[in-house]
């Protein structure tokens, strides 16, 4: 049985854990927060119940018996072939931790994080061991949304690269190859594009943030939950994306002449939008409303399961 260790047991550490323990690998989960740990191993069974409910895991119990919470870093990384790194978004923490688990883990394994926006060369230039270190950054929650970037930084090995890719495909995941390092790498990126239109059109009195949420929920988001933006537009013309693009590039390039500025994140902006919203839902509200986000994403997830590629 190959054993990955999950480091940090917050949301995206237990998610992680479940993807690993559905794919019948041993995990050890730690996390430096005692009270992390200790609902760690109930958030992964609850998890994995629900999405057994639904036909997307065998066998939940034996699922859940693969998982252990262990009270120590070095426990949780002997034996690892992969680490999964999920702490806080912060450079100093993560210069932190990636020294412990460059001390403590096997030369061969392989040392992810799933940092949102910070790129490996950051935090890992020191390392004697950087060749094995690389960004895996999922969609949350992953054991729902299969995603996951994976950027190395200049020094990363091919060699890594392609076995973190193919660990990512046994447990079920689809890995996407950020080629380069980029700020935010491509998910982030192209969220912030929809986000800063999105913030424009509220704040400039176009259209309410209802309304623009139903735009993306019973328009665009139904074709993009199983088709990209390339392929979307491959089948908005008659001869595909040569054709939709010279039909419409005229348009295109007097909306770039237009585009949003920065200033669409400013302060006194980017409030305007959030009184729009009129909606202040405390952490109680966020964390039920989060619990049916997920019950949809996984009968979603479902769904498309039994559905079969063009």
């Amino acid at each position: 049985m190959q054993t990955v260790g999950i480091v940090g047991a917050g949301l995206i550490g237990c998610s992680w854990a479940n993807v690993f323990a559905r794919s019948g690998w041993k995990v050890k989960v730690w996390d430096p927060v005692d009270s992390q740990r200790a609902a760690a191993l109930s958030i992964v069974g609850h998890s994995l119940r629900d999405l057994a409910a639904l036909g997307l895991v065998a066998d939940a119990h034996t699922a859940h018996s693969h998982v252990t919470v262990v009270d120590t870093l070095e426990e949780a990384l002997e034996g690892a072939e992969y680490v999964q790194e999920s702490g806080p978004e912060r450079l100093d923490l993560k210069i932190e931790i990636f020294r412990h688990l460059d001390a403590a883990a096997a030369p061969d394994t392989i040392l992810a994080s799933s940092t949102s926006a910070i790129v490996a060369s950051k935090f890992t230039e020191s390392l004697a061991g950087r060749s094995r270190c690389l960004v895996a950054h999922p969609v949350n929650p992953p054991h729902l949304a299969p995603v996951v970037e994976l950027c190395g930084a200049p020094w990363t090995s091919a060699e890594v690269k392609q076995r973190a890719s193919i660990i990512m495909q046994g447990v079920g995941q689809v890995p996407v190859d950020v080629r380069r390092e980029v700020d935010g790498f491509v998910l982030n990126r192209l969220q912030a594009a929809l986000l800063t239109e999105a913030f424009r059109l509220v704040q400039d009195g176009v259209v309410s943030p209802q309304d623009l949420d139903r735009t993306v929920a019973d328009g665009l988001g139904l074709r993009w939950a199983f088709m990209g933006p390339f392929e979307t537009i491959e089948l908005n013309a008659p001869n595909g994306i040569a054709d939709y693009c010279e039909r419409y590039v005229s348009w295109f390039r007097r909306y770039q002449a237009d585009a949003p500025l920065a200033a669409v994140w400013d302060d006194a902006s980017w409030q305007r939008a959030v009184e729009a919203w009129g909606r202040h839902p405390g952490a109680a509200e966020i964390a039920q409303k989060t619990v049916w986000r997920n019950h949809r994403l996984a009968a979603l997830a479902a769904h498309k399961k039994t559905q079969s590629s063009f």
